[in-house]
């Protein structure tokens, strides 16, 4: 066991350097960095169709997407007309912050306003790992119960924003929106809470609010 941790550690300071070095790019180019982590399924593909369907016309957006296998997030993303890197994990269950500089050399992302990085869906892994970014984001939909703060208290405590996402289904899920927000306050007291439905638009302002603020203050305007 002691070895396994001393790896463990090693490999997690590797990384840390790595974002350290990716900080400071960002910090250059102005780009505000969100790292998005939740389980699959919970809509994260979706949400940021979304935003760039609000927000193409005022920034300039890109994405690296982190999956197990296939190109079908980045695809999408690709589709709007925004640049996007798919890193595949080939089944490791989190990105780290050398994937993140690969990503960086091979693909023509920067300059970028804000770029999204859509961690690999998994609520456990990707906490611990540093990308650079300038915060987490939690995502939790409506449909996987409402337990998971409970369970997987390390995201939620780390997570400066927690969006929870297909609110239009809470009338058809048994679903405590209240005990989601007080136990996630409890986790995180300075943490942001957004409820959004891509599919009705529900939030998506206050959302879209919140990323040009965090951009604003990232840049000092």
């Amino acid at each position: 066991m002691k070895k396994v941790v001393n790896i463990r550690r090693k490999a997690l300071a590797a990384s840390e350097e790595h974002a350290a070095k990716l900080r400071e790019q960002f910090a250059e180019t102005g780009t505000l960095v969100l790292n998005l982590i939740s389980s699959p399924g919970s809509g994260k593909t979706t949400l940021l169709e979304t935003t760039v369907g609000r927000l193409a016309e005022r920034f300039r957006f890109a994405v690296i997407e982190g999956d197990v296998a296939t190109e079908r997030d980045a695809d999408r993303i690709r589709a709007l007309g925004v640049p996007a890197h798919q890193v595949l994990t080939g089944g490791a269950c989190h990105l780290d912050a050398r994937q993140i500089e690969a990503a960086l050399e091979k693909a023509d992302l920067l300059p970028a306003d804000i770029l999204f990085i859509e961690n690999v869906g998994n609520l456990i892994c990707p906490t611990t790992y540093d990308l650079g970014e300038d915060f987490k984001i939690a995502l939790l939909s409506v449909t996987e119960g409402d337990d998971k703060p409970f369970k997987y208290p390390a995201i939620f405590s780390r997570a400066a924003v927690t969006v929870i996402t297909k609110a239009d289904l809470l009338p058809h899920v048994p679903f405590d929106l209240d005990a989601v927000k007080e136990c996630v306050s409890s986790l995180n007291p300075s943490g942001t809470i957004v409820v959004v439905s891509s599919t009705t638009g529900e939030g998506i302002d206050e959302w879209c609010d919140l990323l040009i603020g965090r951009l604003e203050t990232k840049r000092g305007s």
